[in-house]
């Protein structure tokens, strides 16, 4: 997830201070992708030493606001412009843990993923089970990030089942 570029992109919409950036990137991800604030002041350190955001004086309520700049525009429309490359993904624990069992003497790699298949199963249910309210560019935004959620989800599982039937077929032929 690029909190630098989502930043950029809420900053586009008009000045706002730290506070406001990290509820406002909450807002449109319908609070499923948290970030820490500390997170948010360091992107903004960083994004500032890059130029692509300047610091705007304090308000009086010592708030220090942030705006986008062109080169800032220009960055953001670069990643709007281009597609995200998947080859690059960060390690998966579950692909992980899957190896590890299948190697660990004593492991039941079998229980593992039917463990793990029940757990994602009750994950797709709850996910279906959220609705959005209203109407508006957030509720369009949260019900597309809930529907990545539920296609990932959905997809982990027929992962899961697909390891199941090949870790079975090993079984019986030997």
């Amino acid at each position: 997830m690029s909190i630098r570029h989502g930043l950029l992109a809420l900053l586009e919409r008009g000045t706002m201070y730290g506070y406001q950036l990290r509820a406002a990137f909450e807002e449109s991800t319908g609070s499923t992708m948290p970030v820490n604030i500390g997170q948010v002041y360091t992107t903004l350190g960083r994004l500032e030493r890059d130029g692509l955001v300047r610091p705007l004086p304090e308000n009086e309520a010592g708030q220090r606001p942030y705006e986008i700049t062109p080169a800032g525009r220009t960055e953001l429309a670069r990643w709007f412009a281009n597609p995200v490359s998947r080859t690059g993904r960060p390690r998966d624990e579950l692909t992980i843990k899957l190896a590890l069992a299948l190697t660990t003497p004593g492991v039941d790699a079998g229980a593992v993923l039917r463990q793990q298949r029940v757990a994602s199963e009750r994950q797709l249910q709850e996910l279906t089970g959220r609705t959005c309210a209203g109407h508006g560019e957030a509720d369009l935004s949260w019900r597309l990030v809930l529907d990545a959620m539920v296609f990932q989800t959905e997809a982990e599982i027929r992962w899961l089942e697909h390891c199941e039937t090949t870790l079975a077929r090993e079984h019986a032929d030997r």
